[in-house]
């Protein structure tokens, strides 16, 4: 029986990509002149180029799928730091288990291949598999746990009640930056630079776990709860205070599903006719044929009155290939040297 040692090898660490040392831009200029999925991902990149060069344009990312844990963390930070993204709406996943991990100091680990150990072997090491990626579940309980801290020192100061899964991870970034943690976190760079993070389904990752504890602790009283509508409520006002807004969608599920309803959220709040998003990019493996969220086209989405035609692509390839090109490409163009910190924390914390 291998021991939990053997398995989560330290020199087999998860590297996460850098963009700035890799400039893609002759390369996916080059696949522009190709045809199918390499067209697709350099137009693809033409309009992300187009949201940043439009300066008012608030650039929404979305992130679904298991992919800080894949190593795209970098990335998304790099995109923060460089105003090449405005709000990101994601899995709780990504946000908790995996970068908020990260900032407390674990890392995640390569498999030599995805069935290199029985499951029930890692069971029995407590060892969680994410296809060819490995997280050690006792490091994850310390995650929950962490939550759980951050919940209860909220209500004892007096704060308890209802939040947005944006607040809360607020104070997450608050926590890391007072604790001096997570230099590179995608949580603690957002909340360094004012750019809100949504979770439309924060129960379902290591902050549901953490503030289930902290409810059950306190039998349901002077505790921390989240508010869903709230976070839909703040995510549309982002919408009401932009001009035009353009999304980069990391796969599908709720946070494409949610960032695009904000549009509908707010014609009705204001009864006026709300521009759509005028720009649309999504990253997806799913196709359209089983009627399911993550694989429904842009152009479907334009019957909904959500996303304009006119400058939107599918882009059909696996994240971890597709998204650094796209990435490095506009991050190498420096378009958002033009760019401002739109700070939407700010504005939603009034």
């Amino acid at each position: 029986m291998p021991t939990k040692q053997e398995i989560l090898n330290p020199n087999k660490l998860i590297e996460h990509i850098d963009i700035k040392k890799h400039n893609v831009i002759s390369l996916v200029d080059d696949m522009g002149k190709l045809s199918y999925s390499a067209r697709n991902l350099h137009r693809a990149a033409k309009i992300y180029n187009m949201m940043l060069e439009e300066k008012e344009c608030t650039i929404y990312l979305t992130i679904a799928g298991s992919l800080f844990s894949a190593g795209m963390k970098n990335i998304v930070v790099d995109l923060l730091r460089n105003k090449m993204v405005d709000v990101i709406v994601s899995t709780g996943a990504n946000i908790v288990d995996q970068d908020f991990f990260e900032a407390l100091g674990f890392r995640h680990y390569q498999a030599e291949h995805p069935y290199a150990f029985d499951d029930n072997i890692l069971r029995d090491n407590a060892i969680d598999r994410i296809y060819d990626t490995y997280i050690d579940e006792d490091e994850l309980r310390i995650c929950d746990q962490t939550t759980c801290d951050i919940a209860d020192s909220l209500a004892d100061s007096l704060s308890s009640g209802a939040y947005s899964s944006r607040e809360f991870i607020k104070e997450m970034g608050k926590y890391l930056v007072e604790n001096n943690k997570g230099e590179d976190s995608v949580v603690r760079v957002a909340y360094e630079y004012g750019v809100p993070i949504f979770c439309p389904a924060f129960s379902d990752c290591s902050a549901g776990f953490g503030l289930v504890m902290h409810q059950y602790k306190r039998n349901g009283k002077d505790c921390v709860s989240i508010d869903s509508v709230k976070d839909f409520l703040e995510l549309t006002k982002t919408k009401l205070a932009s001009k035009e807004s353009g999304i980069f969608m990391l796969g599908g599920g709720v946070p494409k599903n949610f960032t695009q309803d904000i549009v509908v959220a707010a014609e009705l709040l204001t009864e006026d006719d709300i521009k759509m998003h005028k720009y649309a990019i999504q990253i997806t493996v799913a196709d359209e044929r089983d009627g399911a969220l993550s694989g429904s086209t842009l152009k479907e989405a334009s019957s909904w009155g959500k996303v304009e035609t006119t400058f939107e692509q599918m882009v059909y390839g696996e994240i971890t290939v597709v998204f650094p090109l796209i990435s490095g490409y506009v991050y190498h163009k420096e378009l958002w040297k033009n760019r401002e910190h739109k700070k939407f924390n700010d504005l939603l914390d009034k």
